[in-house]
């Protein structure tokens, strides 16, 4: 089935942070569907050599690997630098990645915070600062950033999550006015998305709360008004879209998907 042109990526280079696994890799997919060239990032060398062959079966142009560390600053700036010079330049970034360890941010170390800001928000100033200049080249340029509903309205029980989450929302607001024409920036809040850091926050609440994961489960399902948790097919499509030439004129917002949860605007 040929796609519209709004929505076609076929002339488009992504490279999609924490394609191993949950949102990344339902991203990842969605983008290849698009007819994109895809570049996944991850840890594991094992997750994306099997994603790899998946990515040209659902479409992409090119599928290509870059396995390294977006805690690891230096790793990251020697990984991309290679991988650019090769596979060069990228036209699409999807900045994705683990969140923090759960716990109240009263008891949160300095380490835990300089970790978490490092993992998101220097990652994604190097990456951003690495493909910028093909995206200007080019004349089209997309970043997403995958946030957290937390940007609104905190989640207990992840301090130091929600604060970063915040930061993130903050520098891609900062960037969306500093970014040249064509080139632009946007955030996707996920409500409760069936993955395995959902999995485990669940599982963390419910040793918390001395209820089942079961009975948790069932209290999220039951404060969302689609009354179900979420895909990450779903929060990939919301990505994909803010990726293609139909979100053009969409810039500096955080889109939430989240099935309505959330009670703020």
């Amino acid at each position: 089935m040929s796609l519209p042109s709004s929505l076609s990526l076929a002339t488009r280079h992504a490279l999609v942070c924490g394609a191993s696994a949950g949102i990344g890799r339902a991203t990842a997919m969605a983008l290849a569907e698009l007819g994109a060239r895809v570049t996944t990032l991850a840890r594991s060398q094992e997750a994306l050599g099997e994603l790899q062959p998946q990515l040209l079966r659902a479409g992409a142009a090119e599928a290509h690997v870059v396995v390294t560390d977006l805690d690891a600053p230096s790793a990251l700036d020697a990984a991309i630098t290679t991988w650019l010079d090769a596979h060069g330049p990228a036209h699409i970034l999807v900045h994705n990645t683990g969140g923090p360890p759960g716990g109240r941010l009263l008891d949160a170390t300095a380490e835990a915070l300089q970790a978490a800001f490092r993992r998101h928000v220097v990652s994604a100033q190097r990456l951003v600062q690495h493909l910028l200049p093909g995206m200007r080249a080019a004349g089209y340029g997309r970043i997403v950033n995958v946030l957290s509903t937390s940007v609104r309205e905190p989640i207990d029980h992840l301090g130091v999550s929600n604060t970063i989450r915040a930061a993130m929302s903050a520098w891609a607001k900062t960037l969306s006015r500093e970014l040249p024409p064509g080139v632009t920036i946007n955030n996707v809040l996920p409500g409760y998305t069936s993955t395995e850091r959902l999995a485990s926050l669940a599982q963390a609440t419910a040793e918390r709360s001395g209820r089942s994961r079961a009975e948790v489960e069932s209290d999220w399902r039951a404060a969302v008004p689609e009354k179900r948790l979420g895909k990450p097919e779903e929060v990939a499509a919301a990505i994909a879209f803010l990726a293609s030439p139909a979100a053009s004129y969409i810039r500096g917002v955080s889109l939430a998907v989240d099935g309505g949860r959330l009670r703020s605007i």
